[in-house]
């Protein structure tokens, strides 16, 4: 299977986000969608720690150190951005004022439930933090990941094995195989699916079925 890259997936799901959208990019792959974004596009990129119209990563030669995004890396700032008080920042999430959050995932399940902060109780990750917030108080929720782990196993899954991080709230998965949306009704559906891959090859990738249109 050819399937897409990292970068990608990351255009992929930029190329799906309307005009005039408020976006929160989590950590990990998400960030990278905002490198894709049309820049004659109104999508106005937001970051948890207080930015507001964050832009693409920035040129090794124009790194601002004080300009970074929630997960420490370096970012620009469009034309009309502007930064604001952490708490505020949670206001805009919690307010329910972010039209979609683009989150990683270690399980997906079929009911859009999402786990993606701890793989057992023995984790020494940090609290589940922002991500909780993200996925209860955005309007949508988007999450971009791998098919697979590195050792196989699906991460669409029928149910979470994980510790979930919000339930019932993913709508749309993008994946190194394809892009699938999440029915209340029928649990994923192919919207569509990478180069040189098949149904038959990404349904044995998948914990769950995958249904067509």
């Amino acid at each position: 299977m050819q399937g897409f890259d990292r970068k990608a997936m990351a255009a992929r799901l930029a190329h799906d986000i309307p005009e005039g959208w408020y976006v929160n990019l989590g950590i990990g792959i998400p960030t990278m969608v905002g490198d894709y974004v049309p820049l004659d596009r109104e999508v106005i990129l937001h970051s948890e720690n207080g930015i507001l119209g964050m832009g693409p990563a920035p040129a090794p030669d124009k790194v601002d150190p004080w300009l970074v995004n929630a997960g420490k890396q370096a970012v620009t700032l469009r034309a009309g951005g502007s930064y604001c008080h952490h708490a505020d920042s949670f206001a805009m999430i919690r307010g329910g004022h972010i039209d979609l959050c683009v989150l990683g995932a270690f399980e997906v399940a079929q009911n859009g439930d999402i786990a993606n902060w701890a793989t057992s109780e023995n984790d020494t990750a940090p609290a589940v933090g922002g991500a909780m917030d993200l996925g209860a108080g955005a309007k949508r929720l988007w999450v971009i990941m791998e098919h697979t782990t590195k050792d196989g196993r699906p991460k669409l899954v029928e149910r979470c094995g994980y510790p979930l991080t919000t339930p019932s709230a993913v709508k749309r998965v993008y994946t190194n195989l394809g892009v699938f949306d999440v029915s209340p009704d029928k649990g994923f559906v192919v919207v569509d699916l990478a180069p040189g891959v098949s149904l038959e090859d990404a349904q044995a990738a998948s914990g769950a079925v995958l249904h067509t249109q």
